[in-house]
């Protein structure tokens, strides 16, 4: 089977600096990265929707559950309680992923876990020590036994169970994200921003975590526990490679959408719970948060490279609709369809996806906005969805032209697409095409052959007057050229 070879992350990855000092560079003999057919598979992928719902989406919290390491203690207990309130009667999975498919998506993420614990499947470890945050001399550590998942409220619903059902009924790819840290599990303090942390944290944690506690998180109180006992580490390391086990083996999905980090002191256990997880499904792609250079892609959050030669390693933006990742009740903070078609070219001719942030309400509803925002970038793919779709970058720094004109090509380099970010005019000018001769250009959605001419200084396509005006042409923003070349 042949895999990813000499795949890395850019140095500059923030994700990667996290763990540098401990995870090696390049990753043991033993291990093998996804076969190059699911990485074809994820580059066919090219816009996908990253959906972060959970506890959080009943306070309406628009960092997910960071807000959590803020709180008073008595919010942190009132929080850990919402569970027992969880219950999105308007959910209804088949009309997601028909939405999706009407948007042109072609793959969902999923929250399966955040940070804060609440496992939104049914799983069936358990949670055997957790944090009393107003408990007398609070906050203390008590026992429990609890899964602290979606089956423990009145839903009672294996949510991720419906999503990849529904999923696969439109043909859509599933992205299951999972958090290493549980901030809700005591077993998991200190790491990654734990609210309950220990004497030697300076020894387990990154410096950016140690710098971040004092600073990032201004209100942040982590409360000082005893150490780790060798048993409660042993049975945090085994819960979380039987979460991910569980979520492999149980919903098979087509990625593993990784986040955070553990610890150096734990990471050759890390390391073996992802050769694991290999064995288990050979063509997962493992998002390269927390493992380094053995995940198979990454995501660069909130902004796109500046070149195509960013990486080799495949990647996918994932970028919020609105001001976060989770359910945003302002209308005003959507940015719009047009925003998502830019964005979406933009990463495609550099060799990437774009993965658009949304979130529901805590009754599982989408806001009027993001429906709107979402179906008319499906409507626009309709249209120039063969400009986007299976294709692939050109080489080196052929993607674009200007900042007003951007490619793309198709997999056998029979066929290069002009996108126009805004209408050309009465002719449009492009000097790295040369067409085949007697080629047939064309606009898509058009049904006319355009005029053409190839020269000295490249080609000149010429635009009917017909289309002059906006109300006869075939979309609204981004113009797509279908041009045969040699």
């Amino acid at each position: 089977m042949d895999t990813i070879k000499n795949y890395v992350l850019p140095e500059t990855d923030v994700h990667w600096n996290d763990v540098k000092s401990y995870v090696e560079r390049i990753p043991q003999d033993d291990y093998r990265h996804a076969p190059e057919s699911a990485v074809e598979a994820f580059n066919d992928i090219k816009f996908g929707v990253r959906i972060h719902w959970g506890l959080y989406s009943m306070l309406n919290l628009l960092e997910e559950s960071w807000p959590f390491l803020k709180m008073s203690y008595e919010d942190r207990q009132n929080y850990q309680e919402l569970y027992k309130r969880f219950d999105p009667q308007g959910f209804d999975a088949g009309e997601w992923m028909r939405l999706f498919k009407k948007a042109g998506i072609n793959c969902v993420a999923f929250t399966s876990k955040h940070h804060d614990g609440f496992s939104m499947f049914d799983t069936k470890t358990r949670v055997k020590r957790r944090a009393n945050w107003t408990t007398p001399g609070a906050p203390q550590i008590e026992e429990c036994d609890i899964a602290y998942s979606v089956m423990d409220s009145p839903f009672k619903r294996d949510i991720v169970r419906e999503l990849c059902d529904a999923a696969r009924e439109q043909g859509i790819k599933m992205d299951l994200y999972f958090s290493h840290p549980d901030w809700y599990d005591a077993d998991f303090r200190p790491y990654t921003y734990h609210p309950l942390t220990v004497p030697e944290y300076e020894k387990l944690l990154t410096g950016h975590e140690i710098k971040d506690i004092g600073f990032r998180f201004d209100k942040m109180d982590p409360f000082m526990t005893r150490s780790l006992t060798d048993d409660e580490k042993t049975r945090m390391l085994e819960r979380h490679r039987q979460q991910l086990v569980e979520i492999l083996e149980n919903y098979d999905p087509d990625m593993l959408c990784l986040d955070m980090w553990l610890g150096s002191d734990v990471w050759p256990q890390l390391r073996e719970t992802i050769k694991v997880l290999r064995d288990i499904k050979p063509d997962v792609m493992l998002r390269a948060r927390g493992i380094g250079n053995y995940g198979d892609y990454y995501t660069p959050e909130g902004f796109i490279p500046g070149s195509k030669d960013n990486t080799d390693m495949p990647w996918m933006v994932i970028y919020p609709l609105a001001k976060g990742f989770s359910y945003d009740p302002d209308e005003s903070r959507y940015k719009g369809g047009a925003w998502i078609i830019n964005n979406l070219v933009d990463c495609v001719a550099k060799g990437g996806s774009f993965m658009v942030g949304i979130g529901p309400d805590m009754n599982g509803s989408w806001h009027p906005k993001a429906v709107e925002q979402l179906e008319e970038a499906g409507k626009w793919l309709e249209i120039n969805g063969e400009a986007i779709y299976n294709t692939r970058p050109r080489p080196v720094d052929l993607y674009k032209e200007n900042d007003d004109v951007y490619f793309t090509r198709s997999k056998d380099s029979g066929t290069v697409y002009a996108i126009c970010m805004k209408w050309p005019g009465k002719r449009l000018d492009i000097k790295s095409v040369c067409p085949v001769k007697d080629a047939n250009v064309r606009l898509l959605g058009y049904d006319q052959p355009l005029e053409w001419e190839y020269g000295g200084n490249g080609l000149s396509v010429m635009l009917p007057d017909h289309l002059q005006n906006e109300d006869n042409r075939p979309c609204k923003t981004a113009y797509s050229f279908k041009i045969p070349v040699k």
